[in-house]
């Protein structure tokens, strides 16, 4: 028995087939749009990947900026960076708020002694492990975060480039993120390799 990941995406999803598309396989069965018919197919995207799904995808088409990514891929991918960073973040920030707080102390009280008015260790030890544990998995997953973004818009029929309006200052993410989450169009495919 073969899973089959088509299946369980979205029938809002399905196109009919254009008039270029009808004798060329650009659609799959019942004219929806071709995606993986099991997790190990990585030529195609995952429609209704589970989260492991996702995140084996992830770091499997590591720097492959060639083809699609769906939106279930894409968002259990966001989910899952956001999560591996929430702790070093937690830690840092607890590190920040204990030196500002004794920062704060110390200058509310102008008698206190001049040994007691930097931070403390462990405010600073939090604050360094937090912010090495946070550098660290950024440059680990820096190629493959844009790579799946690069995919993803693809998905949506935008080219790759698109993801650099991310650098439009103030309303840059906004835009992306708009990107990120336009529905899968059939002439996306047009990018698969």
């Amino acid at each position: 028995m073969s899973y089959d990941a088509n299946s369980a995406y979205s029938a809002n999803n399905a196109y009919p087939a254009g008039p270029g598309a009808a004798g060329s396989g650009a659609m799959g069965p019942g004219g929806q749009i071709r995606g993986a018919a099991s997790p190990e197919d990585l030529s195609l995207p995952l429609y209704g990947a589970s989260f492991g799904q996702a995140i084996k995808r992830f770091f499997k088409k590591y720097a492959k900026f060639s083809g699609r990514a769906s939106r279930s891929e894409y968002w259990w991918v966001a989910l899952f960076l956001f999560l591996i960073q929430l702790i070093p973040s937690v830690l840092y920030s607890i590190g920040l708020g204990m030196t500002a707080g004794t920062a704060s102390m110390a200058a509310a009280d102008p008698y206190a002694s001049q040994m007691s008015a930097g931070p403390s260790g462990g405010a600073l030890a939090l604050t360094v492990i937090g912010g090495i544990l946070m550098f660290i998995i950024g440059v680990a997953v820096v190629v493959p975060t844009l790579a799946i973004i690069w995919r993803r818009l693809h998905d949506a029929n935008l080219a790759g480039p698109f993801f650099f309006l991310n650098f439009i200052p103030g309303v840059g993410g906004i835009i992306l993120l708009v990107l990120t989450l336009l529905p899968s169009k059939p002439e996306g495919q047009r990018f698969d390799v």
